[in-house]
């Protein structure tokens, strides 16, 4: 039931108080200056009530985008524990630009105003903030979004889904040929840390990212078996890793001499309990081979690489590498097209027959 009343101002002028009191429902109050409008007002309020949506958006001029931010990060933040620490300070950079709206007020053209700065900002490293690293923050404020509107019942709708992401270069592909790859193992042979040679050559043979390679636990090992399990990846599956060739000769010697101080495969001489820090021995090793342009990462790179070279389907490369998407393997397309043409060729002699 709705009720509208007339009264008058200080000056005598009138304006008009509206009234909805629906059972089972707080009542809800608003004033207009026009008649007009407190009847408009009514009408759309009280149809939205009887489909549920009115207190989605009363929920959402109740909260700021700094309710939100502050919220997420204390109740949702701590369940992603590989995620938060690069997060938090994007949802706080979110907090600082607009924060003070009220989530009603949160507008696509204000995401874009914002996204748009961050592009042209300079970091404090000197640099200027990277396309990839904006559609981060953009990820991270959009899943905030997801869980108020889901979760917490703030929003009907996310503003994130009308802004369009910042165009990504094209995903970079540096592996070591073979004759980069020979000098590069010889130098890594050659390092005074005893443990470089062998951690390269795991990280080249089966794309294991270095965090997951360097928290490695013996319990987590099967040399019988020949294979180690990860128990967290970064897409957030346990993953099972296939141990062959001169990466799993290694690993059997190194076995037999593995400290019983920690469990760790390749502890820190520092501190057992940690791994093992390779930077300076890998940073010198490239440069007594004379490798330029290549990072830890780009072993990664590498085993994706020479298994595309050899054969390897995009989806067995996935598998491998422990890649969600198709799309994520794409930029190894290239390096097998003498493996799809050779697929097309017997396609079309058992087809057409021989020419």
């Amino acid at each position: 039931m709705a009720t509208i009343y007339k009264r008058l101002n200080a000056e005598d002028k009138p304006y008009y108080t509206a009234r909805i009191r629906l059972k089972g429902y707080p009542q809800q109050i608003a004033t207009f200056s026009r008649i007009t409008d407190a009847k408009k007002w009514v009408q759309e309020t009280e149809s939205a009530i009887r489909e549920g949506r009115h207190f989605k958006t009363a929920e959402a001029k109740k909260h700021t985008l700094g309710d939100l931010v502050d919220r997420y990060i204390k109740d949702v933040l701590p369940t992603k524990p590989k995620q938060a620490p690069a997060q938090r300070p994007q949802l706080e950079r979110w907090k600082d630009e607009l924060g003070c709206y009220v989530l009603a007020d949160i507008t696509p053209a204000l995401i874009v105003e914002c996204r748009d700065k961050f592009l042209t900002e300079i970091t404090p490293r000197g640099n200027q903030r990277s396309p990839s690293t904006v559609v981060r923050y953009m990820a991270a404020l959009s899943h905030a979004f997801t869980i108020a509107i889901n979760e917490w019942q703030w929003l009907e709708a996310s503003p994130m889904s009308k802004v369009k992401k910042p165009t990504e270069p094209r995903g970079r592909v540096r592996f070591l040929d073979d004759d980069e790859r020979d000098r590069f193992l010889n130098t890594c042979q050659e390092s005074t840390s005893e443990w470089l040679y062998m951690c390269v050559v795991l990280a080249m043979s089966t794309g294991m990212r270095k965090e997951n390679l360097m928290s490695l636990k013996w319990q987590d090992v099967n040399l019988k078996e020949k294979f180690l399990i990860l128990h967290t990846t970064k897409n957030g599956q346990r993953k099972r890793v296939p141990l062959s060739g001169v990466g799993l000769s290694l690993l059997k010697e190194h076995a037999k001499v593995k400290r019983i101080d920690t469990p760790l495969l390749f502890p820190s001489e520092l501190n057992p309990q940690q791994p093992i820090d390779l930077r300076k021995a890998f940073k010198t090793a490239k440069e007594r081979a004379d490798i330029t342009d290549f990072k830890w990462h780009d072993l990664r790179h590498c085993a994706a690489s020479y298994l595309a070279m050899n054969g390897a389907s995009l989806s067995e490369i996935a598998e491998v590498l422990g890649l969600k998407t198709l799309q994520m393997v794409a930029r190894y397309a290239h390096l097998s097209d003498g493996h799809v043409s050779n697929v097309v060729a017997s396609m079309n002699a058992k087809i057409f027959g021989g020419v």
